[in-house]
């Protein structure tokens, strides 16, 4: 697997109104809402980072799982980071490679609403991690 660059960072939330007044208000950060999704916060504008977001909990579980509770058998995350792959393809093949060294994904590689194919899977210390090709980041290829 041939990781790009990180395609994405965020925190998770389980109230997204204090965290996103911290990060906008108090740190500056030019975040906005979606307004697909008024509790999620982010900005593709920050330096150092492609993209950045305050992602709810609920949000996330529905990503992962489906559903908008967290599975209580499973580490609720803080955070989230995304290594941006080549291609749907590549996406895929990470999750099996993943799978193939004794990893298990919370899901395999799938399609987001928004039109990011991700897989993903909760690391050693517990961050959400997913591999990702957001075709919004290929564009110019």
């Amino acid at each position: 697997m041939e990781v790009l660059f990180i395609a994405g960072f965020a925190v998770i939330v389980p109230e997204p109104g204090p965290a996103q007044r911290f990060y906008r208000d108090v740190l500056g950060l030019p975040l906005a809402t979606d307004s697909g999704n008024p509790d999620y916060a982010a900005t593709n504008d920050l330096d150092g980072a492609k993209h950045f977001g305050v992602w709810p909990l609920a949000d996330a579980a529905e990503s992962c799982f489906g559903s908008r509770e967290w599975p209580a058998n499973v580490a609720v995350p803080q955070a989230t980071i995304e290594f941006e792959l080549a291609s749907p393809d590549a996406v895929a093949a990470g999750a099996r490679e993943l799978e193939a060294q004794g990893y298990s994904m919370l899901h395999g590689a799938r399609t987001e609403p928004w039109g990011q194919i991700t897989a993903r899977l909760l690391g050693p210390e517990g961050l959400l991690i997913g591999l990702s090709y957001a075709p919004w980041f290929h564009e110019s290829d």
